[in-house]
């Protein structure tokens, strides 16, 4: 039954991709995501002090490493100083003393659980961003439009792209039941609801195999589930609002895996949060939800609520699940989450 499950899932994510490819390539020439604050610099000349924030436990984590130092040899800048993940430290001290050590860029060779790390220590400095994703997901790297596939490329960008400043975002989570805190940096988009709760049970050998298309998988076994959440949702310390919802989406940009452009609207520079509501209540529901998504229809659904703020915050009587840039970050009844513009400096391509 389990292998007729996973046949089904990849069959749907194939005709998904597809359809996906297509509404996204039809309207390439109507949607730009150039900077909208101001356009990329070239940093300042000379040589720079390199950090790599490397997560060992990558495929292609040693060939990067490689690639780098020789990029600085032939530069003629100092060698890299590079610094290991742990299980136990998926960056925090290795982004610290990297800075400490005054690193000119800092580049996270890993997932996007590493480059949120980063990003988190980063935010706020004149210290630039360089990008070598080495992830499933790489959703920065793809929303800033780096070519995921070319990790020679990347290296180049990172090393000697030109500059920009884009928008960062916090989630602030809090468990009234078990009274446990935290707060998250996300770059991309974070979410409460049935998203997070497919993030969280994505079959890891399925994703090891087939990539970001794993997540279909979750997805259809996930749908049948319970209908609606009863939340109160704030914008912009507005009042509250009671709402029944599957899932509340918080993007600061919003290009997925696959080719799938989320929210054209959602850019990484504008100071602004695109806050989407979903709240389907059949299969129709979700079949109208992915054709809007597929094919940019502009025409409002009853059942998919789009938002801009600044800040929201949620509460809910029951902990819900909770997620940052595709990682699971717990149950949470109290949410907040805000932007922050242009916090992030990053080296793209010129």
């Amino acid at each position: 039954m389990r292998n007729w499950i996973i046949a089904g899932a990849l069959v749907a994510a194939g005709a998904f991709a597809v359809t996906s490819w297509w509404g996204v390539r039809r309207l390439r020439e109507q949607h730009s995501r150039s900077a909208v604050a101001e356009p990329a610099q070239v940093p300042e000349p000379g040589p720079q002090q390199v950090a790599v924030i490397l997560n060992p436990t990558k495929a292609r984590a040693a060939e990067a490493e490689l690639l780098i130092e020789a990029a600085c040899r032939g530069a003629g800048w100092p060698a890299p100083l590079v610094f290991e993940t742990t299980a136990d430290d998926p960056g925090h001290s290795m982004a610290r003393a990297a800075l400490e050590a005054g690193a000119d860029v800092v580049i996270p060779c890993g997932g996007d659980g590493t480059v949120r790390v980063v990003a988190e220590a980063l935010a706020g400095s004149e210290v630039a961003l360089g990008l070598v994703p080495l992830g499933t997901g790489n959703l920065l790297a793809r929303n800033l439009d780096l070519d995921v596939t070319r990790l020679a490329q990347c290296v180049h960008t990172a090393l000697f792209g030109r500059q920009r400043r884009i928008d960062t975002a916090t989630m602030a989570l809090e468990n009234r039941a078990t009274g446990e805190k935290s707060q998250h940096t996300f770059l991309v988009i974070a979410g409460m609801g049935m998203d997070a709760e497919i993030l969280g049970d994505t079959n890891e050998d399925l994703k090891k195999a087939v990539g970001w298309i794993a997540y279909t998988e979750a997805g259809i076994r996930h749908m049948p589930g319970r209908r609606r959440q009863k939340v109160e949702v704030a914008l912009d310390d507005a009042e509250f609002q009671t709402r029944r919802v599957r899932s509340v989406l918080f993007a600061n940009c919003a290009k997925l895996p696959g080719g799938v452009d989320f929210i054209p609207e959602a850019y990484i520079d504008d100071g602004v949060l695109d806050i989407v509501v979903m709240s389907p209540r059949s299969v129709i529901g979700w079949l109208a939800m992915w054709a809007k998504i597929t094919f940019q229809h502009n025409g409002p659904l009853p059942v998919m609520s789009f938002y801009g703020a600044q800040k929201v915050q949620i509460r809910s009587a029951e902990p819900v699940e909770t997620q940052v840039d595709g990682d699971p970050t717990g149950p949470a009844t109290d949410i907040r989450v805000e932007v922050h513009p242009l916090s992030l400096l990053v080296r793209v391509a010129g």
